[in-house]
């Protein structure tokens, strides 16, 4: 058994907060560098090389990329073989959150209560989601997600009889209906099979993954290209304002399902795409 201290993973989560919203990661500029290549519309040029150019103004002087700075929501794995010390993980999780909002100066977005809509005053608390697996290490991951993105997010309940076909209809009409909300060009997590709640967090994990990154299965894969494709035939662009660069990526996560159902969730995910990690 390896024990791990909560004080360390708080220590983890500050960093994480202030890195992802300073630092957009690799993967992403190379994805936008390689789009900006391909896009025929002047307008759409301009606007992907105004992404780039504020990604590395966020860079060199170490400010957000973006006034939104998201939601928190953190993914911890966690070891089999580690024992937590020294306090409560939530707890130590919300503290990392209050520290890097406070010290890299991010804007507080949480209420309190969904209805009377009192600021917290330190974006906590964070959504937490865990899962214990093989091994003695622990993996952070942290999402700075932005509202308007995860505004435009769907699920359904289709039947088997829907298919394919309709998964890809139901991900193009919520990408359609998104049209420039999410600020495009976007990464779209797509969650299939499992159960109604179990669909959204599949989405959600989706968009975790490397940009531009495919699932192994090769009907998945094929999946996620073909819905890329048609994406960018809508004619959104990006900040929609018309091009061939809608979405950047889709990205597919599954999971069995009961013989009658067939869950599907879209998470949509802006060009400040902020995800971290870090593994102790």
């Amino acid at each position: 058994m390896r024990k791990i201290n909560t004080e360390q993973i708080t220590d983890i989560i500050e960093k994480l907060c202030i890195d992802a919203n300073y630092n957009l990661g690799e993967d992403l500029l190379t994805s936008l560098q390689n789009f900006l290549e391909k896009e025929e519309s002047p307008l759409g040029k301009e606007v992907i090389t105004q992404i780039l150019q504020n990604a590395e103004i966020g860079r060199k002087e170490q400010v957000p990329v973006c006034q939104d700075t998201g939601f928190a929501i953190v993914f911890i794995e966690i070891g089999q073989e580690v024992v937590l010390s020294g306090g409560d993980l939530r707890n130590a999780v919300n503290e990392g959150i209050r520290r890097g909002y406070k010290n890299g100066l991010l804007r507080k977005s949480i209420v309190k209560n969904p209805i009377d809509r009192i600021n917290t005053g330190d974006n906590t608390p964070a959504v937490i989601h865990t899962d214990i697996v093989p091994g003695n290490k622990l993996k952070i991951t942290f999402d700075a997600k932005g509202g308007g993105c995860e505004n435009m997010s769907r699920s359904a309940m289709l039947t088997p009889a829907h298919g394919r076909e309709g998964v890809v209809n139901f991900v193009l009409e919520t990408v359609s209906a998104a049209g420039a909300n999410p600020c495009p060009p976007i990464i779209v997590g797509v969650g299939l099979g499992g159960t109604f709640d179990y669909s959204t967090l599949l989405a959600k994990k989706a968009i975790l993954r490397q940009v531009g990154s495919h699932n192994r299965d090769e009907t998945i894969a094929s999946l996620e290209i073909e819905l890329l494709e048609k994406i960018n035939k809508l004619g959104i662009g990006p900040q929609g304002l018309g091009g061939r660069t809608t979405a950047l990526s889709v990205q597919v996560e599954t999971y069995p399902c009961h013989i009658a159902s067939l869950p599907v969730a879209v998470n949509i995910e802006c060009h400040s795409h902020r995800v971290k990690s870090a593994v102790i």
